[in-house]
């Protein structure tokens, strides 16, 4: 197959890839767009709900394309993502915030804390990857695990707290954690950097005449640049797999020891992969977090983690493609969906929620169904575990390899695997 050919199939791949992509995301606005106004939902609440499934799918779809480079492509189980997420974003916070603010920062441009957080998650990659390479499976996934936990209490601990330096108090700040500039916000920031005026902007204005307030513009102005984000992780990413690097990767994942004895220096090549991997979570974190302006320790829960395998699961590991569609759909359909449905419930429906599911029982049984459905409404944030689970189990069992599992890059430059039974080769 000539290199003229192989890049007229992955144009077509890319082509395909960005229709799919682009077909499920308008299938599911206009969806709960049509059902929100259907059922008397505020066009600022559809709005909302569009903006928040928008940032929560990019902010998963960054994270979920890094671990892919760390578990889909390298086979290295990573379960510490949070804990390279939390040293991106402390590290920016601590650089950009004010050198009178409590705690201090050190007040430098917002750029290059972004750059120094994501250059600090790199280095935790090297530090953590250099002993937890020598073990394999599942002992690297709890050293990895191990590290998450203890970044996170080290952020949490009175030590780390406040550090004197002379007059100056640095420190993480504890639970309270660490507000830095732009207090007002970052899109607000973004819109007085390129010279617009956040108080007389058209595009306030604009929306402004269908009911949507400027808090949800600014979501969706946010939305908008770390999709910018996505197409550059997808493009780096994209040009791992095509390179001598990225076969080695994929080697590595297929086989450890056949790479190995094929001259290929493996324990080198993991470390350099897990250091740009953690580069990359360490970005998002900064991407996710550093959006509010203030930085706690409360969003930095390891279930996280969690929440980023399921993505790529869902999607199929091996694929970036999957990773992005599995971030979308985690996100609008499990994360925000239920609470779109309550919102439905709440406008629509005149009911009260029990203080236990025992009491609404009860009145079921006097023929009196409206408790138990505002019990099960006040409590969709605990039933969509539950929700979760479920689809974990069916997909596990139905389609294992995820929703673009098929598109699982392979570790050689043709595909060698056998066609299945009943096709042919073309």
């Amino acid at each position: 197959m000539s290199e003229e050919t192989t890049d007229t199939d992955e144009s077509i791949r890319w082509q395909s890839d960005l229709k799919f992509i682009a077909k499920l995301v308008a299938v599911t606005y206009v969806g709960f767009a049509v059902l929100g106004i259907v059922t008397g939902v505020s066009t600022n609440e559809v709005a909302g709900f569009l903006a928040t499934v928008t940032f929560y799918a990019a902010v998963f779809a960054l994270l979920a394309l890094a671990l892919n480079l760390h578990w889909g492509y390298t086979g290295m189980f990573n379960i510490g993502v949070v804990g390279f997420m939390a040293i991106g974003v402390y590290t920016f916070a601590v650089l950009t915030a004010a050198p009178d603010a409590s705690p201090a920062g050190l007040g430098l441009p917002m750029i290059v804390g972004v750059i120094g957080g994501t250059i600090a998650a790199a280095l935790a990659g090297a530090i953590i990857a250099l002993p937890a390479l020598r073990v394999r499976a599942d002992y690297f996934a709890i050293i990895t695990l191990g590290f998450s936990e203890i970044v996170r209490l080290s952020i949490t601990s009175g030590t780390l707290r406040q550090i004197e330096v002379g007059d100056t108090v640095y420190g993480t700040g504890g639970g309270s954690g660490i507000r830095y500039p732009p207090v007002d916000g970052v899109v607000t920031w973004l819109f007085e950097l390129i010279g617009l005026d956040p108080n007389q902007n058209v595009l306030y204005e604009t929306v402004g005449v269908i009911g949507v307030s400027n808090s949800v513009v600014d979501r969706f102005v946010y939305a908008l640049i770390l999709i910018v984000f996505i197409l550059l992780f997808y493009a780096l990413l994209h040009r791992i797999a095509r390179s001598p690097f990225g076969r080695v990767l994929k080697a590595i994942r297929e086989d450890e020891v056949a790479a190995r004895s094929l001259g290929k220096r493996t324990q080198i090549t993991k470390i350099k992969v897990f250091m740009v991997g953690s580069a990359l979570m360490g970005l998002g974190g900064i991407l996710w977090l550093g959006s509010r302006s203030l930085v706690q320790p409360d969003g930095l829960m390891p279930v996280i983690t969690f929440y980023i395998f399921v993505a790529l699961i869902i999607g199929g590991s091996g694929s970036n493609t999957g990773s992005v569609v599995g971030a979308f759909v985690f996100a609008a359909f499990l994360w925000e969906g239920p609470r779109f449905i309550r919102t439905i419930a709440r406008a629509n429906l005149n009911y009260r929620s029990p203080g236990t599911i025992y009491d609404a029982f009860v009145e079921l049984v006097a023929l009196d169904p409206m408790p138990l459905v505002g019990y099960l409404i006040g409590s969709l944030d605990e039933l969509r575990w539950i929700l979760l689970g479920t689809v974990l189990i069916v997909l596990m069992i139905k389609r294992p390899e995820g929703l673009m599992g098929h598109r699982k890059e392979i570790a050689a430059a043709t595909d060698l695997s056998r066609p299945k039974r009943g096709e042919t080769d073309e």
